[in-house]
């Protein structure tokens, strides 16, 4: 993800005064922060973006479950499958929609600075794809040396297994981001051309899928068109982004979206039964989320026209240092974070089913109790996660500084991650 802050400028020689310590610490740390952030830097961006990665962190917490079995083994459950009543909380934490308006509106500026400087679009494509890669790579290797760790000392098969499911589910958001980055050069097209408009027949693409996979002809079509869904769900949000950062929706365009959205949320669910849930429930029949459905971009334009909206007062807001530093934290170790976040949920449970079954922790999710007490589990998961990309972050920078032997390890960890993965599922 993009920088937002850098290092500040080196002490002047005596006899003029040393600057103070660095510090992670109150009034220090926040000034810092403000005084590294350019002033021009447009934080409304990056307070959406780390909004979308908390709330995607939070949801899958909330509506993740594992529950131990009686080797000791964790197995993989949902509170959804249970509390249906649960699945409208998704609408609000399912907020990967707004993460792809937010990576469509960075793209066009990030491209536009490429191309000031003489790089050409084939280079700053490949140069984001090694941003994405990187913090992958490493989650994988450092994963692949702690399952060594604990199958070591016994810990049982079934909850490495967890460990390897978890970790490498939200993965597809990556190869799905990187395949829309790719498509930037065709999108920016796309809006010369139409506008705005430009994401209306993407939407049109995925209610013609939607048709095919659940209208009359349903058990005469094959499970896989779903699949043509994929792309043009996501990237409806993208082109939505790119379309505003060329100003096409900064004046009315926000209530279209907000007012049309809500409309066809409301018809998908109340006349045509789509699914509460925005993310997957094991064992559904149905599924909003892989591959999207309809509900995708309609949920998607409702939140691209709030954050169009909210934007000025978002700046305003973030004006404030102990807000911006925040903000700026989450952004600079955002990929760290995505990349991780599931693992604390299983190191956490991994203590907890020592003791057996914990609510909120290792038993079953069946009733508000566990709900109640799994947000209580969750600024514990939060407090380890910190910690995780607090050692973790240096991956998602230049691997430069790395000896070569050290890359030579994160490769075949690469390696050994990849044969548990096929070994295990």
């Amino acid at each position: 993800m993009t920088d937002v802050v850098a290092d500040q400028p080196a002490a002047a020689p005596a006899p003029q005064p040393q600057p103070p310590q660095r510090s992670w610490r109150g009034e220090s740390f926040r000034a810092r922060i403000a005084a590294a952030t350019p002033p021009k830097r447009d934080r409304a961006i990056d307070g959406l973006r780390a909004l979308a990665t908390l709330g995607v962190i939070v949801g899958h917490w909330l509506v993740g479950a594992l529950v131990v079995q009686p080797d000791g083994a964790l197995q993989i459950s949902s509170p959804l499958q249970t509390l249906g009543w649960l699945g409208p909380a998704s609408w609000i934490l399912q907020m990967l929609g707004l993460f792809f308006l937010v990576g469509g509106y960075s793209a066009v500026a990030s491209q536009a600075r490429a191309q000031s400087r003489g790089e050409s679009y084939r280079g700053w494509m490949l140069r984001r794809f090694v941003r994405l890669g990187r913090p992958v790579v490493a989650a994988i290797s450092v994963s692949a040396a702690c399952l060594l760790v604990l199958g070591a000392v016994g810990v049982p098969t079934g909850t490495l297994r967890t460990w390897v499911v978890l970790l490498v589910q939200p993965f597809w958001f990556v190869l799905v981001y990187a395949a829309l980055t790719a498509l930037t050069r065709y999108a920016v097209a796309a809006d010369r051309r139409l506008g705005a408009w430009a994401a209306l027949p993407l939407f049109a693409i995925v209610a013609a899928g939607d048709l095919l996979r659940y209208g009359p002809w349903q058990d005469a079509v094959p499970s896989w068109v779903g699949l043509v869904n994929l792309l043009p769900g996501w990237l409806f949000a993208y082109q939505l982004g790119v379309s505003w950062a060329r100003g096409r929706l900064v004046r009315h365009g926000w209530w279209l979206l907000l007012g049309g959205g809500t409309v066809a949320f409301a018809v998908l669910v109340l006349a045509f039964d789509y699914p509460l849930s925005m993310v997957g429930v094991p064992g559904a029949e149905r599924t909003n989320s892989h591959p999207p459905s309809l509900l995708v971009p309609a949920l998607a334009a409702i939140q691209s026209g709030a954050a169009i909206a909210l934007h000025g007062w978002l700046n305003r807001l973030l004006r404030a240092p102990g807000l911006w530093a925040g903000v700026a934290v989450v952004n600079l170790a955002a990929m760290t974070i995505f990349c991780w976040h599931q693992v604390p949920m299983v190191l956490v449970s991994m203590g907890g089913a020592v003791s057996g079954e914990i609510p909120g922790l290792t038993a079953a999710p069946e009733d508000l109790g566990w709900v109640l007490a799994r947000l209580a589990w969750i600024p514990v998961m939060a407090v380890l996660l910190a910690g995780i990309a607090l050692l973790t972050r240096r991956f998602e920078g230049p691997w430069g500084g790395l000896a070569r032997g050290y890359r030579l390890l994160a490769a075949i960890l690469a390696v050994v991650f990849a044969g548990f993965a096929v070994a295990l599922y």
